[in-house]
């Protein structure tokens, strides 16, 4: 895997249909994006900046890109030393705030939590989160520290 790697996105903006750019409050901040032979994400912004909590927002789908790309390095890293997983979530958390005059994400929180089958080592899977992040490719392209505090438990 050490060759490059292209991906494509779409972005059209629909909420051209209900009106231009003429005012900041009025104009709808919706979207969708089209990726070949995917369905259709509709998006908008966060309602903080005057989005609809009904579609995805940029904001939430980099916080669950990056809880996604942790959780596929992980399961990679366990079927390859023998960890075997029944189940996975994660319940992750970001903020932004204003840093040099300028919004950004300060930090990333993800909180896996594994069920692993019994007999799997147990303190093995859980330092496995740490080689995971350092895997992830998507932690490894943000300028914000991204926090990881796994729980794993053997299944009942």
């Amino acid at each position: 895997m050490r060759h490059p790697h292209e991906f494509i996105a779409r972005l059209d903006w629909t909420g051209a249909s209900d009106g231009p750019t003429t005012d900041y409050r009025s104009y709808s901040r919706d979207y969708e994006v089209s990726i070949p032979g995917r369905p259709v994400l509709a998006g908008t912004a966060a309602t903080a900046f005057l989005g609809t909590d009904t579609r995805f927002n940029p904001e939430d789908m980099l916080i669950a890109s990056l809880a996604a790309c942790h959780m596929l390095s992980y399961l990679a890293l366990c079927a390859r030393k023998n960890i075997v997983v029944t189940g996975y979530f994660d319940n992750a958390y970001g903020k932004m705030d204003f840093v040099d005059g300028v919004m950004r994400f300060t930090e990333v929180l993800l909180k896996p939590v594994v069920i692993i089958r019994e007999g799997s080592d147990l303190e093995r899977a859980t330092r496995l989160h740490h080689e995971a992040h350092q895997e992830c490719f998507i932690a490894n392209s943000v300028n914000f520290p991204v926090q990881n505090e796994p729980t794993v438990s053997y299944a009942r």
